[in-house]
């Protein structure tokens, strides 16, 4: 884990970021002493549309008894 200033930060921000991308931590230090921390975000999932496709039954969409309907009320 490397350790820079916040003037090389400052001039070299898309740099760092591209390392911290590629799994790297930097720490950005003012006067000397430990500031900030960049580190890389967890992976995003992304949904599968489809994943559950036919899970679903029929009787999920019918209406529900008049019963059950009163209680809603």
């Amino acid at each position: 884990m490397e350790t820079v200033n916040i003037h090389y930060a400052k001039t070299h921000f898309s740099k760092l970021l591209l390392r911290v991308n590629a799994g790297e931590e930097i720490i950005i230090a003012k006067s000397g002493k430990p500031f900030a921390k960049l580190v890389p975000l967890a992976p995003v999932s992304r949904r599968t549309p489809g994943i559950v496709d036919g899970s679903v039954s029929d009787a999920f969409f019918e209406p529900l008894p008049e019963e059950e309907l009163q209680h809603w009320e």
